[in-house]
């Protein structure tokens, strides 16, 4: 079996880089069509609009609204074609970001992803996740090349609330105990294929990053200035994130996730709390009490969930927890790439124990 790593074409990072967005648009036509974010269009709008000022641009923008699924996607993607675009950018969160990749996916145009916050590791990614119309999970959409640029502005990531950026934190914290299991299990990274060392290496670099610099970078975010703390920070939720999970392996962490989209109160959640608490869930599966113990720790210094109540789930469900865990565990999760066979019964065990000791922690 091969090994394979994959990534973007080109990653930038940097402050202010959005005023010399044409600069990364070189060999991609002149007319692209961008879908952002209704809330960023209002700020980044003005700053590419002065970018793109006397230099034969002929920008077209669709506001992103509703949910990351396939009838907008393949509304996008028709649109793209017909509209007689060169690219598709997309601006954003991680939704409108995915559905800017699936409406490039299917119209053959070159993909360009502009991160303006840094809640997940999507942006990187040769996959988008689909999602119903309901909200509730769909599937993966394993895409054919990763995004050709993708651009991140420290200086807009900096300016969004740092609550989003820890959600970033949930996601990448998962990415190495995620790694680490599909290693240990010999089973395929997200890209069918056996996880190089690299993707390992950056996976653990996740984790040694946020340790090292999670909390500066959260405080330094709060007071309204970008560090190096916080660019590592954003670099780590990025970049070593996606090419961490992507071709180093999912497993529990994001099985379990899946199956917390049947949870409805969980579904105002940011992705990377959900993921966060279930990374939790997968070290009690693995009986990792010292690597629990230091998530938690970190968990609770950044201010990520360690229990249901944290996720605004103070009122337990059994039937809907015991849904939720059912669904997790189907033939094709990624909870099947743990070094051992997973039963929903045990992900259920997991899930209360981990309240648990979220719970005690707290108290202490």
């Amino acid at each position: 079996m091969s090994k394979v790593l994959k990534s973007p074409g080109t990653y930038v990072q940097g402050q202010n880089i959005l005023r010399e967005f044409d600069r990364y648009l070189q060999g991609m036509g002149k007319r692209p069509l961008i879908l952002i974010d209704p809330f960023v269009d209002t700020f980044v709008h003005p700053i590419l609009d002065r970018c793109f000022a006397g230099k034969d641009y002929s920008v077209v923008y669709e506001t992103f609204s509703g949910e990351c699924c396939q009838t907008l996607i393949d509304k996008l993607a028709v649109a793209a074609k017909s509209g007689g675009h060169t690219c598709v950018i997309g601006i954003g969160g991680g939704k409108t970001l995915d559905t800017a990749k699936g409406a490039a996916h299917y119209s053959g145009l070159p993909m360009v992803i502009v991160p303006t916050i840094a809640s997940s590791d999507a942006p990187c990614s040769a996959c988008s996740v689909i999602y119903h119309e309901d909200g509730t999970f769909d599937r993966y959409l394993f895409l054919d090349a990763s995004p050709n640029v993708v651009l991140v502005d420290t200086a807009v990531i900096s300016g969004a609330p740092s609550k989003l950026l820890v959600a970033g934190m949930g996601d990448a914290m998962a990415t190495w105990f995620e790694a680490r299991a599909c290693r240990a299990s010999g089973k395929n990274n997200q890209v069918y294929a056996k996880p190089t060392q690299a993707a390992t290496n950056l996976a653990r670099l996740c984790w040694e990053n946020l340790k090292r610099d999670g909390l500066a970078a959260k405080l330094a975010v709060d007071a309204g200035v970008c560090t190096e703390a916080v660019e590592v920070i954003v670099e780590t939720n990025t970049y070593l994130s996606t090419v961490g999970f992507e071709s180093g392996g999912l497993a529990a962490a994001h099985g379990i996730q899946k199956g917390f989209t049947h949870i409805p109160t969980l579904h105002h959640q940011p992705h990377g709390f959900n993921v966060a608490f279930c990374t939790l869930a997968q070290l009690v599966l693995e009986d990792a009490g010292e690597d629990l113990k230091e998530a938690i720790t970190f968990s609770r210094s950044v201010g990520l969930p360690v229990c249901f109540a944290d996720l605004g789930y103070s009122e337990v469900d059994p039937a809907q927890v015991r849904t939720a865990v059912e669904k997790a565990c189907v033939p094709a999760s990624t909870i099947h790439n743990m070094p051992f066979e997973v039963t929903s019964e045990m992900v259920y065990h997991a899930l209360i124990a981990a309240d648990a000791y979220g719970r005690e922690y707290c108290r202490a």
